[in-house]
């Protein structure tokens, strides 16, 4: 039996969706949409000695939520629960860590640096780093255990996500209202408007890593999940109006970022993958133009848009 928690969401339903393609069988989707959490606490003690991974992508995932307590239980304590039960049980795990532990950046984006110096900007991102601190201090763990950062994330399967969407599904929703796509200004002199710069992954690469690592079962501990190649937004824009056969220059509208979320504005996330190259993962990932294309077409496909 696998156990995805989080199952109705955006990564953990990719996970689930590709497990079956495989010919994965028995799969449970535990999630707080359908269950509490004391439901999905209780199903997991009584049902442990069946489980052979646990895939924990549920948490909660808005960097917007200022209520401390939402993230100490969900993402701390109920991760933390998980793990415990794993030690118990024998259980390989795989936990959705964050790349929003780095913070702005400026200590480096390295897996295999002292996480303890990190600065996240936000909740999430601190809970996140709580978790992975508390994990590499036990001494009792799980037999094999991985905690993913994940860059940014984007793919088909997010348009329940609204706000928290990836910057590729709401320019697409732009662009169909609108006919144009805005974007934050830069108000980092060594950045131009549009040319801030993060390090996207599709989730079809993302899940790709996430059975990779169930099958293969490489040394434990927390490993970047990105591809190493940061890319801008304009890149973004410029993909989506040629995905939707519109003359180049794309016309973009450079607004200014909300002053509110200014001084915790990334300006540059770029994942140093060699850890995960190291440990054996050697598939190549899929390039944001091609990505980019791709998800459109599902998107027009399935009328999926805003």
């Amino acid at each position: 039996m696998i156990v995805v928690t989080g199952g109705e969401g955006f990564i953990g339903g990719s996970i689930i969706n590709e497990l079956k393609l495989r010919n994965y069988s028995n799969i449970i989707s535990l999630d707080t949409k359908s269950e509490t959490l004391e439901e999905i606490r209780d199903w997991l003690m009584i049902n442990s000695d069946k489980i052979d991974c646990i895939f924990h992508m549920g948490a909660i995932t808005d960097t917007t939520e200022t209520n401390q307590n939402l993230f100490e239980e969900y993402n701390v304590n109920c991760t933390k629960f998980i793990w415990e039960l794993c030690c118990a049980h024998k259980i390989p795990l795989i936990y959705a860590s964050s790349a929003a532990t780095y913070g702005d950046g400026a200590l480096g984006f390295d897996d295999e640096d002292d996480i303890v110096k990190l600065q996240p900007l936000n909740s999430y991102g601190w809970s996140k780093q709580e978790f992975d601190l508390w994990a590499l201090k036990q001494e009792k763990t799980p037999p094999v255990w991985y905690g993913l950062k994940f860059f940014n994330v984007y793919g088909y399967g997010e348009h329940h996500k609204g706000k928290m969407a990836s910057i590729t599904f709401q320019l697409y929703n732009q662009l169909r209202e609108t006919g144009y796509v805005k974007l934050f200004k830069s108000h980092n002199p060594d950045y131009k408007d549009g040319e801030q710069l993060r390090d996207f992954i599709s989730v079809n690469d993302v899940v790709d890593i996430c059975i990779w690592i169930y099958e293969n079962k490489p040394e434990s501990g927390i490993y970047n999940v990105g591809t190493g190649k940061a890319r801008s937004f304009n890149d973004i824009a410029k993909a989506i109006f040629y995905r939707k056969r519109i003359s180049e220059p794309p016309t973009i509208e450079y607004i200014d970022t909300p002053i509110e979320i200014r001084d915790k504005y990334q300006y540059f996330t770029e994942a140093k993958i060699s850890k995960l190259r190291n440990a054996g993962y050697s598939n190549p990932f899929c390039e944001l133009e091609n990505g980019t294309y791709e998800y459109v077409r599902q998107l027009e496909e399935k009328n999926l848009g805003k």
